[in-house]
């Protein structure tokens, strides 16, 4: 597997680089995320990171390369499942009156 040293850039991990496994087209995932344990034995908290391009080349205006950005959403923010053209709307719960008739 082929690796990419990237930048961190907010959050707790500001200013470290960590190496990235990069996919076929050799670019690192749009999202990182780093299980951090609890220390009262807890669920871990998720640090959610967002691929942004580190500079763009004067020609052609290709990425240069990459580093990632705190997303301080969290995980709703990082965009968690896939979205198709063909799915329904995320449904928020409020807003639509029961009409079951009850």
């Amino acid at each position: 597997m082929k690796s990419e040293d990237t930048p961190f850039e907010g959050g707790p991990m500001d200013g470290r680089v960590l190496p990235v496994l990069v996919g076929p087209t050799g670019n690192p995932p749009k999202t990182y995320r780093i299980p951090v344990p609890d220390a009262a034995g807890g669920p871990p908290t998720v640090l959610v990171y967002r691929r942004v391009p580190r500079g763009h080349s004067k020609r052609l205006g290709l990425p240069k390369g990459w580093k990632y950005e705190f997303a301080s959403e969290g995980e709703r923010g990082a965009g968690g499942r896939l979205r198709w053209p063909w799915s329904k709307p995320e449904s928020r719960g409020a807003g639509k009156p029961d009409t079951t008739g009850g």
